[in-house]
């Protein structure tokens, strides 16, 4: 007599029973400077991640990016080694755009050239790319600070599950997103991505589609005014961050977010407000450009507005 075999997984919870958890897999197109904070973030919090990159060793710097940030924490007894592991474990780097089938939510952050540029086309060809693998309700997202993007999302078919995010990833510890609706948002992803951002222990913000948003206007028009504090030799590199720090109680002050963020990445933003709305007060200073042309880019070339060791700590300010 032939035993009856029936499924175990009639008679327990299993994946064919389970309703899928929303956010559970995500992806991110780009695991530089930014795409690599987003990746940890989110991973931390518990979410599997998949990001893409062009190479295999793109892939392994992404991957050393992430485990040094992981490292840094633990160095402040913010993680331990095992912690570690499970986090590294959520985390897979690919080369190929099918790996996303089934995330619910994929962020672009492709990286800025070395002139500071984000190319306009090229993220509208990841859009592009990331429709003909997505579920039609999954969101896809860019992490923008001064694209439009309903630009973006203009050539898509479904045009109302995209959306902007900004990580103020060069601030550590500035957990708050700005959430940025194109014209074609639904209001099921913008309150999506409000989920998201609480999934990952983030405040956020709703700011209007604009240039800048509402992080890099204010930034960047302090930053300029700090330089003409410098030109006039009213006071020096570290007061003036001193000034900020102690007296308002920034984290670091305009100059070491400055090198922090890239000075060719910080001029060719003002130059894309400039164009925008036409205001001086958005005209480069003659400080940036001139550190722009020394490819004193900052932290990344150990030199901006402070020097800086190989480990990136500060030696000594630069000007």
């Amino acid at each position: 007599m032939n035993p009856i075999i029936e499924p175990i997984e009639k008679y327990g919870l299993s994946k064919r029973n389970r309703k899928r958890t929303l956010f559970s897999k995500i992806g991110v197109v780009g695991a530089g400077k930014e795409g690599s904070v987003i990746a940890t973030t989110a991973a931390l919090s518990g979410i599997e991640v998949v990001f893409l990159e062009p190479t295999e060793e793109k892939v392994a710097n992404a991957f050393a990016r992430i485990e040094a940030k992981l490292d840094k924490r633990i160095e402040n007894w913010g993680l331990t080694q095992s912690e570690k592991r499970a986090v590294m474990g959520r985390i897979r780097g690919t080369l190929d755009y099918k790996d996303f089938e089934g995330c619910d939510f994929v962020i672009e952050a492709v990286r800025y050239d070395q002139t500071g540029v984000r190319e306009v086309n090229q993220r509208k060809e990841v859009f592009q790319r990331l429709e003909q693998v997505l579920d039609p309700t999954a969101i896809i997202a860019s992490n923008i600070s001064t694209v439009v993007v309903t630009d973006l999302a203009s050539e898509l078919e479904h045009k109302e599950r995209c959306i902007g995010l900004h990580f103020l990833s060069s601030v550590p510890g500035a957990e708050i997103i700005e959430i940025v609706r194109c014209l074609y948002t639904s209001d099921e992803t913008f309150d999506k991505v409000c989920h998201f951002a609480k999934l990952i222990n983030h405040q956020y913000v709703s700011v209007a589609e604009s240039a800048g948003l509402v992080s890099l206007r204010l930034f960047l028009i302090q930053l300029n005014e700090a330089c003409s504090m410098l030109m006039e030799g009213i006071s020096g590199v570290e007061d003036i961050d001193r000034v900020l720090t102690v007296g308002f109680g920034h984290r670091l002050g305009v100059f070491r977010i400055a090198d922090r963020m890239g000075i060719e990445k910080i001029v060719s933003l003002l130059q894309n407000l400039y164009e925008e709305y036409g205001h001086l007060k958005y005209k480069p200073s003659p400080v940036l450009l001139r550190l722009m042309r020394a490819k004193h880019f900052g932290v990344s070339r150990g030199r901006g507005f402070y020097v800086y060791d190989q480990e990136g700590n500060i030696l000594k300010a630069n000007l």
